[in-house]
């Protein structure tokens, strides 16, 4: 492999773990949200579920659509 190619996919790499380190971080907020009194005292479900969920898509679906995107560029 070229250094080129070594730098793209070093480059890649970083953005896929910030892509699943994102997804947990609010993943884990939604939980302080839900358990603990970080909006409002006795925990706030509603808005912790919907934060959850996104925190859970971004760390599951979105390497997955990263890779898919990054696949169609290199055919290119």
């Amino acid at each position: 492999m070229s250094s080129e190619q070594d730098a793209l996919w070093k480059k890649r790499f970083g953005i896929f773990a910030l892509l699943r380190i994102s997804g947990l971080l609010m993943f884990l907020l939604g939980m302080g949200i839900i358990f603990g009194d970080l909006v409002r005292p006795g925990g706030f479900l509603e808005l912790g579920m919907v934060v959850v969920g996104i925190g859970l898509v971004d760390a599951l679906l979105g390497p997955v659509l990263l890779r898919q995107h990054w696949e169609k560029a290199d055919r290119r």
